[in-house]
């Protein structure tokens, strides 16, 4: 029997692999976000910082990329970045946009759709929720214009952070400061702890297989194990327990997985079928090779004649085993199609008997294999749903979310 690690359940507010874009606009509380940073870091988050005109007025750029290690961004239009188009980097880079301080100015201009900055251009184009820690003037705070406002954005699903009550700069004493940063990081964090799959036995595959040739040579393929393992990340905060049976890959294992190691389709298979008695979810994102070497050679096969035949032999259909076992757990499926996508995965599931496929265009070199960011179509049997493009991560959360109510 597998040694599952613990559940966590409280503990998985955390920010571990997350991508917090912290924006922050011209108030006297951008002083905070320098500490807001650390606190968001301590928590695991990875932080890039957007400062409208009006922050550079009260912090440097300078002291908030040295402490979130990366470059902060100012320009809506900057040649050095993506080719002038780095707010769409930004955007699908974003797990979370934390706005903080919040302005009255800026949260207007983000009730109005308005596009006319870096920062709230990057908040129309991204997926990523949105969080607000407001900090204003306690009257402002009260006019009616800001209440409607605030009730604007909280309709379309930001989050709002405060503001607090006490002692403001301008000498008032009412609500209106910004949240603590602790506070704010805290809140953050509790956006990903969603319970959703709480108790559930998640089981994964990820990355490539390889399938020996002799000693030193191999047949696989380019994928990098990032939409598995951003899928396990996914699980774990939604309360799952979970198990990543994965293919050599050179990334890091997600906090709280189990990580099962295996080259092979055959040693895939055999411990995927070993952990299906204790599965309640089964997720093949692992790219299996389809054939594998009819011998496997001793020693180094020699350079010889000009041209060699290799014959090949079917590798075993995980998923479509996993699908018609005795312990059968809700089988998700993965389509990598270079044309005729919805056709092709709806295809697939119905033959190997899936509850769901999640269906991508890996003719875009942009996306998928290697690739940071993703775009799919997840289909079942009564539905289907467009994710659009965005990191793994993103596309991750919005792929468990379906299984879970559906589970």
């Amino acid at each position: 029997m597998l040694n599952y690690p613990p559940r966590f359940g409280e503990q998985m507010a955390h920010l571990f692999n997350r991508n917090v874009l912290l924006g922050v606009s011209g108030g006297i509380a951008a002083y905070k976000s320098a500490e807001l940073i650390r606190e968001l870091q301590n928590r695991g988050a990875q932080v890039r910082v957007i400062m409208t005109h009006g922050a550079q007025e009260f912090i440097t750029a300078l002291t908030l990329q040295a402490l979130s290690g990366n470059p902060v961004h100012t320009q809506l239009l900057d040649e050095r970045a993506e080719l002038g188009m780095g707010h769409i980097e930004l955007a699908r880079w974003a797990d979370l946009l934390l706005m903080a301080p919040a302005t009255a100015d800026l949260i207007a201009r983000l009730s109005a759709g308005r596009a006319d900055d870096l920062l709230t251009t990057v908040a129309l184009a991204t997926a990523a929720p949105l969080m607000l820690a407001p900090a204003m003037n306690q009257q402002m705070w009260k006019d009616q214009a800001t209440t409607a406002n605030i009730n604007t954005l909280r309709s379309r699903g930001a989050q709002i952070v405060g503001p607090a009550a006490g002692l403001q700069a301008c000498g008032d004493v009412g609500v209106g400061r910004m949240e603590e940063p602790a506070a704010i990081a805290d809140a953050a964090a509790g956006l990903f702890r969603t319970g959703e799959l709480a108790g559930k036995r998640v089981v994964i595959t990820a990355g490539p297989t390889r399938e020996a040739l002799d000693p030193v040579r191999y047949i696989s393929n380019n994928s990098s194990g990032k939409m598995g393992y951003a899928l396990a990340q996914a699980a774990i905060d939604a309360g799952a327990i979970t198990t990543v049976i994965s293919g050599p890959v050179n990334l890091d294992a997600p906090d709280h997985a189990h990580i099962v190691r295996v080259q092979s389709a055959e040693e895939m298979l055999k411990q995927c079928l070993r952990l299906l008695p204790e599965c309640d979810i089964f997720i093949a994102c692992a790219a299996v090779a389809d054939y594998r070497p009819a011998t496997i050679e001793d020693q180094k096969i020699k350079k010889g004649p000009q041209e060699v035949t290799l014959q090949l032999v079917r590798t075993p259909d995980i998923v479509a085993a996993v699908a018609a076992s005795d312990h059968r757990p809700y089988t998700v499926g993965f389509a990598a199609e270079t044309n005729d996508m919805l056709t092709y995965a709806r295809e697939k599931m119905q033959r190997k008997g899936l509850d769901m496929i999640v269906a991508n265009d890996v003719s875009d070199q942009s996306i998928g294999f290697n690739s940071n960011e993703n775009a799919a179509t997840v289909l079942w049997h009564d539905g289907e749903q467009v994710l659009e493009r965005a990191s793994k991560g993103v596309i991750a959360r919005q792929i468990v979310h379906l299984i879970a109510q559906r589970t």
